[in-house]
């Protein structure tokens, strides 16, 4: 994966931390910003997807010129090395949050087109805001408009036709829809707190590279038909 100027898909999987590690003034403050008893009770279970009150666990890639993928993770030893469990050319980079951040900045900077599904609003925002908490540099911009695709190549902005089709349908819908094998098969976006917590953090990164894959392959399927009209 250290080609340059190679088109790589992205993902990465994040889990929130401990509620009762939070200070009191963000927990009131998370808190205060619900509308109801309801809404209150699930805050402690959703800081993944909170902005700055989550850490990144793993982050895949899946370089669509090689077709082959690699994993950064939690874990450590901070090297890359084949990925033993796996029989396709997989790499895996153990490391701690901090550790992997740096690697993938350090790897992405050299790439061309990055691809991700619905990962302009939340998934490169995070991977930015943690790397600043973290006192880490990131090497690309992740967020932009939705029109900017040459740097990074949204599905959810070409899907939604930048926005003219106001529904929104999830990767694992769109894969059905164009004869793509479903990332899904083994675990869920729902389900990772739970491996995590059971200690299961290579089958959070093979969970990982299947989604990277499989955006790979959707826009592999949008490249040469809708792209070109949009971006």
């Amino acid at each position: 994966m250290t080609r340059p100027g190679a088109t790589v898909a992205f993902d990465i999987e994040v889990v929130g931390h401990d509620w009762n590690e939070l200070d009191d003034a963000t927990r009131g403050y998370l808190l205060e910003r619900t509308k109801s008893e309801e809404e209150r009770a699930k805050v402690p279970g959703r800081l993944a997807l909170i902005p700055g009150c989550g850490r990144v666990i793993a982050i895949g890639l899946w370089n669509l010129d090689e077709q082959r993928g690699a994993v950064l993770c939690e874990g450590e030893g901070a090297q890359w090395s084949p990925w033993p469990e796996r029989s396709d050319g997989a790499f895996l980079f153990r490391g701690s949050e901090r550790e992997l951040l740096t690697a993938f900045w350090q790897k992405v900077k050299s790439y061309g087109r990055l691809v991700s599904f619905n990962k302009r609003g939340y998934d490169g925002p995070v991977l930015m805001i943690r790397s600043a908490m973290l006192s880490i540099a990131p090497s690309r911009y992740l967020a932009g408009k939705p029109w900017e695709m040459a740097n990074h190549c949204d599905l959810m902005d070409v899907l939604t036709f930048q926005g003219a089709l106001r529904e929104r349908y999830s990767l694992e819908y769109w894969c059905r829809r164009f004869g793509v094998e479903s990332p899904k098969s083994t675990l869920d976006g729902s389900q990772v707190d739970r491996a995590y917590k059971d200690g299961k953090i290579e089958r959070i990164a093979d969970y990982c590279l299947r989604d990277c894959r499989a955006t790979g392959e959707l826009y592999q399927k949008l490249e040469p038909t809708i792209l070109p009209l949009i971006g």
